[in-house]
């Protein structure tokens, strides 16, 4: 098709003007303590942009509706659908959905199909982020739509076989040409890899309206990514947020919200609803085809109101939703996500205080400290650390305590961290499960129990606040502010005949432990019977911290008795005999070998507790499947 835009190429300039910052950037940065920076957006489509352009499987494009509502869509599954067209602009041809695409709609409107549209003024505002998942680069453009068409295609079969009666012959084509008026490289930061290819857009409407449907909802709950657009008076900004799957929280069916992570600290996106807190979000199910389009009104939280409603953000955007549309096998394109795909700049899964996330009840006011004043080293990464509180602690078996390293660790803002990516996000709060038991005490109306002065935690050395622990010496007075102390994992054993089995048999109490997960048990060791009759310790553990079972075993009386302990990781037999002599010198029992369901089967109890990482609490969950399980998180 020919559009008549030769004239405006002939009047653009062959070098960028340098660009200000807008008002809402600027409110922005100030009140996020930014220090002075130059704006590295460049008013021409740049030679880097030019090359992703033609580089990039995917492309996110925003525009606005007749109401001047946000929406974004996605486009491509394969290089080369956009490229330079000469004097900045740029043209665009790939299938779509010409039915329920709401940029398409905005774009061509009801045009028919055909038929060019030139809007009238110099254009429709747009914005896109050309970005290749894999690779983990991205390019931001925005301008004018100055014209633009939907046709529809025909399908043929490679080898010009007869389609398939379920298969359309044809399918929608969007052709769009854009002036660029801007363009910027993105950081690769957040981008989880998923390597696209081409695919039949048969797209169905599944749901509409201002809440999220069953199938919205179960989008939101496992992306690891979205696309966001949002305008200005004079332009707009489209690009990717990502992070862990569930990073976008649902607050009610139209409301969600979602943690700002470190980035560039340009704030285009942010600085946008400064002036029109109107946004506009799509989730891709790139497995499926699905497509979850969203557009609403956004509230930039900051500081405290941020940590409010998600303990431990300090940025965050809620978005009130006004109208969804769930769009099945509406994208032109499928995805796999990469093994080892996600990036490793995403932090930790953040949820809401509402959700029971403990950061909700930590005290940032909190003026006691604890000393470290010993530490013995069981393994070659597992350590006991004992620490003194000059004022004392109270606390319950079983509690864990929240201890502050970021006077020790936080080394302040760097855009790019390549060493430590986590570390960009990290509050460096930690917690840890008390491992000591508190001291005996009674409370009546005329005393108040004794608090304790010392507090022991039992630690594997797994990541930034660990490591550093464990290089600690004792004599050096490390001392870390205490943010808070909680929890309710309580081992709690049938005690009289009245929770006897239906053959008159008082029900044992079972526990599974994975490494240092034996910590809870610890921390209860005064409160729980470790007759075999009555408590059963599945222990599994690597040989190389097989030194954590002897120490713990010799400590705790009683224990080995009830306990079976699971060997992994032997490098020959000659070791494994080794271990097994020295557990079974403990007094435990002991198999060499991966914990396994059948291992389970010989417990008929009806609750179940358990301590472990994510990996084995996932498969001993499915194991236990129709059962009580109690269990303790690692995910804090």
């Amino acid at each position: 098709m020919k559009f008549n835009y030769q004239d405006n190429v002939n009047l653009m300039m062959a070098f960028s003007m340098a660009m200000g910052w807008s008002e809402g950037e600027l409110k922005l940065q100030k009140l996020l303590h930014v220090p002075d920076l130059d704006n590295p957006t460049s008013s021409m489509l740049t030679p880097q942009a030019s090359s992703m352009l033609q580089r990039a499987p995917l492309l996110a494009v925003g525009t606005l509706d007749d109401q001047g509502h946000p929406w974004t869509a996605l486009w491509g599954g394969s290089p080369g659908f956009s490229e330079p067209i000469g004097g900045g602009f740029i043209g665009t041809r790939t299938l779509v959905d010409g039915k329920y695409d709401p940029v398409v709609q905005a774009l061509v409107g009801g045009s028919p199909k055909g038929e060019p549209l030139q809007p009238k003024g110099g254009g429709k505002m747009l914005s896109a982020l050309a970005i290749d998942l894999v690779a983990r680069k991205r390019v931001k453009i925005a301008g004018s739509m100055v014209a633009a068409t939907v046709r529809e295609v025909g399908i043929e079969s490679a080898d010009d076989a007869e389609l398939p009666v379920d298969v359309p012959k044809t399918q929608d084509q969007v052709q769009v040409v854009t002036k660029v008026e801007q363009s910027l490289g993105n950081c690769p930061k957040y981008l989880n890899q998923y390597e696209l290819r081409p695919a039949m857009v048969i797209p169905s409407l599944v749901s509409e309206g201002p809440s999220l449907g069953p199938e919205g909802r179960a989008l939101i709950e496992k992306a690891d990514m979205f696309f966001l657009s949002t305008a200005a008076p004079t332009d707009m900004d489209t690009n990717h947020r990502g992070g862990p799957p569930g990073f976008v929280r649902i607050i009610s069916p139209t409301c969600i919200v979602y943690p700002e992570y470190s980035g560039n600290r340009y704030y285009q996106s942010l600085g946008n609803l400064h002036y029109n807190p109107l946004i506009g979000v799509t989730f891709p199910n790139y497995e499926t085809g699905g497509v979850l389009y969203t557009t609403g009104t956004a509230e930039v939280l900051v500081g405290t109101d941020a940590a409010q409603l998600m303990p431990g953000t300090n940025l965050a955007v809620k978005i009130n939703l006004t109208d969804t549309r769930f769009v099945a096998q509406g994208l032109a394109f499928r995805g796999e996500r990469k093994v080892n795909g996600a990036s490793p700049y995403n932090p930790l899964l953040r949820t809401l205080a509402s959700e029971g996330n403990i950061k909700s009840t930590f005290s940032s006011n909190s003026r006691k400290t604890a000393k470290l004043i010993n530490k013995t080293l069981l393994t070659p990464s597992i350590a006991r650390f004992t620490f003194s509180v000059s004022d004392g602690l109270s606390y319950e078996p079983g509690q864990w305590i929240a201890l502050s390293f970021a006077a020790e660790l936080d080394t302040g803002y760097s855009h790019m961290r390549e060493s430590d990516p986590r570390s960009l996000n990290d509050d460096f709060i930690r917690t840890f499960t008390i491992s000591s038991t508190p001291t005996a005490r009674t409370k009546t109306a005329a005393t108040t129990p004794p608090l304790d002065k010392e507090f022991t935690i039992t630690i594997r050395a797994l990541g930034a606040a660990t490591n550093f622990l464990l290089q600690q010496n004792p004599q050096a007075g490390l001392e870390l502010p205490i943010l808070g102390v909680g929890g309710d994992f309580r081992i709690l054993q049938p005690r009289t005949t009245d929770d006897e089995d239906e053959e008159g048999n008082t029900e044992v109490t079972p526990f599974i432990a994975a490494g240092v997960g034996i910590t809870p048990i610890l921390g209860q060791s005064r409160t729980l019977d470790f007759h075999r009759t009555r408590f059963r310790l599945f222990w599994t553990i690597r040989a190389a911290d097989i030194h954590l079972v002897v120490d713990t075993l010799a400590r705790y009386e009683g224990l080995a008795g009830a306990t079976t302990v699971f060997v992994t990781g032997c490098q020959d037999t000659e070791e494994g005999e080794a271990v097994k002599s020295v557990v079974e010198g403990a007094g435990a029992g002991v198999r060499v070998r991966r914990l396994g369901k059948g291992d389970l089967e010989t417990v008929g109890a009806r609750k179940w507790f358990l301590c472990a990482g994510e990996a084995v609490k996932k498969e001993v969950l499915a194991w236990l499947e129709g059962r009580e399980v109690v269990f303790e998180d690692f995910g804090y």
